[in-house]
């Protein structure tokens, strides 16, 4: 990412001010969690891809930070209802803020940070931006339900799995591309270009996090290893392993899959089967795929180092280890 911060590092600062000045608020506990979050690390993949997608297509003005701003914000939301929804202790390597602070304050700050969000976007008054966001946050909420209804069912198939994270994860990383093409007065056929790059980015992105579930250290990754399968999330990984196994190793997996209390044996039988049917390099294989495809969508922009930092961008999301 040294070119993006390279071009990028003094905006993504002010990006950071912005998040605080906009965390403003009469109730103590919505600055302490929203700063909390916010500074326990993360990569700024959402509000880097806004401004850099802005530049690309020649703007120069000053509402890309807050915009990019509000990026980070509707994150941070699904952030924290997630680790309620995956009852999760770590984020980011810290502990997770329904941990220090209960579920209850984490949804209910979540809330505000999207409702927040949505004031920042009609303050901006781009009707466009506006569509291009809102419609996002709808989608994650159907990707956050098409997910809990997949829980521990082992007849996900891929097709149906790249449609849950597309909706869940990916949506909200082209939504960040398509607003800074807005913002730099784009062609519809630029800004569908943008938007495909970051659905097809984020879909890799959520496809590494998957492998690195399986094969990362939980010091890397920042939060607990074998989570997604202890809350019964069928993944890639997971779901190419199915589709190899015999009978009784498929049995073996749905009862671990369907226990209530799991330890660590149980995610090393999986992970072992996974590793025996290729399920890791399938899914790494799987993501570069969709980011060579993303990589194809910016082919009709000039060549100049804004689009040098977004093909290194891309390409840092399948070489990450956490």
């Amino acid at each position: 990412m040294q070119l993006a911060l390279a071009l990028i590092g003094e905006d993504l600062k002010q990006v950071e001010l912005q998040f605080r000045k906009d965390l403003q608020s009469d109730v103590p506990l919505i600055r302490k969690v929203g700063e909390y979050v916010l500074s326990s690390g993360g990569k700024r993949i959402r509000p880097a891809l806004l401004l850099l997608s802005a530049r690309l297509c020649g703007y120069v003005g000053k509402r890309s930070v807050p915009l990019a701003s509000v990026i980070e914000f509707i994150h941070t939301a699904t952030l924290l209802h997630d680790d309620v929804v995956d009852n999760a202790h770590l984020r980011r390597g810290n502990a997770s803020a329904n941990t220090l602070w209960g579920n209850e304050a984490s949804v209910l700050v979540g809330d505000f940070l999207f409702s927040k969000s949505f004031s920042l976007m009609v303050a901006d008054g781009d009707l466009n931006i506006l569509r291009v966001l809102s419609g996002a946050t709808t989608t994650i909420a159907e990707g956050e339900v098409l997910q809990l209804i997949g829980t521990s069912d082992l007849e996900m198939t891929e097709e149906r799995y790249v449609e849950v994270i597309e909706s869940k994860t990916a949506i909200l990383i082209s939504a960040a591309c398509r607003s800074g093409a807005i913002l730099g007065g784009a062609t519809s056929a630029q800004e569908e270009a943008l938007g495909q790059f970051g659905m097809n980015l984020g879909i890799a992105f959520q496809l590494m996090d998957d492998t690195l579930d399986y094969i990362a250290s939980e010091e890397q990754f920042g939060k607990s290893i074998g989570h997604d399968l202890e809350e019964g999330k069928i993944t890639l990984p997971l779901i190419r392993t199915l589709s190899l196994c015999n009978t009784d190793e498929r049995a073996d997996i749905a009862e671990i899959v369907e226990k209530e209390l799991f330890d660590p044996d149980d995610f090393a039988r999986v992970l072992r089967y996974v590793q025996q049917y290729g399920g890791i390099e399938y899914t790494i294989e799987a993501a570069r795929r969709k980011i060579s495809r993303g990589k194809e969508q910016l082919a009709s922009f000039p060549d100049s180092p804004v689009k040098e930092a977004l093909i290194e961008l891309a390409d840092y999301t399948v070489s990450r280890t956490r």
